[in-house]
């Protein structure tokens, strides 16, 4: 198109050193921090070499830029982990030069997959993965579109690194980073909370705080007053006021500490009195700081008042659908939560402070669950506490809450969820089950069957209760979705182990402490065959 056109000659204008070793053929793939295009290189020998050019935005920071080439150069070019062939530097336009793998979108090739090839896929993942995690790099951005796979060559890469960061044991220099104390004592101040709607509310906290619930009740009597006289001074304040509470972060995502007490009035916002919590039908409410009731207040003050509260104070907001104003006055947590959407581990979705190659084999286990079931997206939502409430559907509530307590947070929800049996899931969801096979006919189309699990419905958790979204996924489980697969089309998905759910079941642990390893997973008995 015109538009590519136009980038690439922007590119060799920034970069003229490309000119004369490469001839840029198109643009193959554009993120939030990159561009990449395919390229030709003329070899001495004579022939030509296709080659990835990553074309780093100016923006990005010279240490990050640094530490993605060190992945690459000392991690890279060996167990499925992409290398580095040149990099070329002009002012503050960086282009790193990798070797060309074609592949093919996840999402074509997800119905069609063999079970073979996805175990043959999960193997070479995990021995990528162990590869990175051996020299102490946290990728934090696994997912299927960074695992390139050519399926006729069955050759793997494990790309970008433009995330990554190191455990305190990293071998790459640039990754090591001094942990602060004082951040990670701020991370167990917070209360956020999301309200799931008819009195259903998820709450992430630390559990220092739930030992002071029962003193606090009679001793913060007056900073309860205070707060809701607050409220009431700001529901009769202008609407105008509340205009500037939106925060975005650096990199244009929407800041999800859901921690504050304002919201932003628009055409899609409304107030729903009979469950006290704000009603938003978009994506607006995620980047508010805390879902309240129909008593609202100012940003500005509400920060301005709280200020005046003494930090000895106890909150009294805890597990409810409000924030009170020694809450407000309290420094907002920091924990990294870098990473797609869908494929954060239980832990980055709670702000803790201490995060290790766990993550990665999370997300690795979100890979093998589409694989299983045949869906991806599997979890789509558009906040961090509306994705942990859809884990929860799978994974259980009472489970949750058990593992968030290991890593030192507090994970509230006002209603029971069991854990799924993970074959019953993947196999009715796949439509490999007997009991929910339908004719061919009667299906749902590919693009349907492809979408992502009814419960992770790319709608905010509000209004939407989290009953509601069991529901729908057990009424899928019962037959809604669910295709008749032929026996000659069954690809060996009428005879998976169970091993490969045993598997799944130690990808998925709630718990990062006793999550597997990369290690541990190539010497598990799913692959026991594939390692000679």
């Amino acid at each position: 198109t015109a538009g590519v056109k136009k980038d690439i000659e922007k590119l060799y204008e920034a970069v003229p050193q490309l000119v004369n070793v490469f001839k840029i053929k198109e643009k193959i793939g554009e993120g939030t921090f990159s561009s990449v295009y395919l390229a030709t290189a003329q070899l001495q020998t004579g022939y030509e070499e296709k080659m990835a050019l990553k074309h780093l935005i100016p923006t990005s920071h010279p240490l990050r830029i640094a530490a993605e080439l060190q992945c690459l150069t000392v991690a890279g070019g060996q167990d499925n982990v992409m290398g580095v062939k040149y990099c070329f530097r002009k002012n503050d336009h960086v282009v790193i030069v990798m070797p060309y793998l074609e592949h093919e979108s996840f999402l074509d090739i997800l119905n069609s997959l063999s079970f073979e090839e996805v175990r043959e896929y999960m193997f070479n993942l995990f021995k990528a993965l162990r590869r990175i995690h051996h020299f102490g790099i946290v990728h934090r951005d696994v997912k299927p579109s960074n695992f390139l796979y050519n399926r006729q060559l069955k050759k793997y890469a494990l790309v970008d690194f433009g995330l990554a960061q190191g455990t305190p044991d990293t071998k790459i220099e640039l990754l090591k980073t001094a942990h602060s104390e004082d951040q990670q004592g701020s991370c167990l101040q917070t209360n956020p909370t999301v309200a799931l709607g008819n009195g259903v509310s998820v709450s992430v906290t630390a559990p220092k705080q739930i030992e002071q619930q029962s003193a606090s009740k009679a001793a913060d009597r007056r900073s309860s007053s205070l707060s809701k006289a607050q409220m009431k001074q700001g529901r009769g304040g202008k609407e105008d006021s509340v205009h500037h509470s939106v925060q975005r972060s650096v990199f244009g995502e929407r800041n999800f500490n859901v921690y504050s007490s304002t919201y932003q009035e628009n055409s899609s916002t409304k107030l729903i009195k009979q469950s006290k919590v704000i009603d938003v039908s978009s994506r607006k409410l995620v980047t508010k700081k805390k879902i309240i009731s129909t008593k609202t207040v100012s940003n500005g003050a509400a920060r301005k008042a709280a200020s005046g509260c003494p930090l000895n104070l106890l909150c009294d907001c805890y597990a409810t659908d409000r924030v009170c104003s020694v809450c407000l006055s309290r420094r907002q947590q920091v924990a990294p939560r870098a990473g797609t959407p869908g494929f954060r581990a239980p832990e980055v979705l709670t702000k803790c402070p201490t995060q290790t190659t766990a993550i990665d084999m999370w997300s690795a286990g979100i890979i093998f669950l589409s694989l299983l079931s045949g869906r991806y997206p599997f979890f789509k939502a558009s906040d961090d506490l509306t994705a942990l409430a859809q884990i929860m559907t799978v994974r259980g509530s009472r489970e949750t809450i058990q593992a968030a307590r290991t890593f030192g947070k507090s994970v509230v929800c006002t209603q029971v969820v069991p854990t799924q049996n993970l074959r019953n899931l993947c196999e009715k969801l796949r439509g490999t089950n007997s009991s929910c096979k339908r004719s061919q006919g009667e299906g749902p189309s590919r693009s349907e069957n492809n979408a992502a699990l009814p419960v992770a419905a790319d709608k905010p958790c509000a209004p939407e209760t989290l009953g509601k979204q069991i529901q729908h996924l057990q009424n899928f489980q019962e037959g809604d979705g669910a295709l008749e697969m032929k026996a000659t089309d069954m690809k060996g998905w009428d005879q998976v182990p169970d091993e490969a759910y045993d598997l799944l079941d130690k990808l998925l642990d709630l718990n990062p402490a006793t999550r597997i390893t990369a290690k541990e997973a190539l010497l598990h008995p799913f692959f026991k065959d594939l390692r000679l």
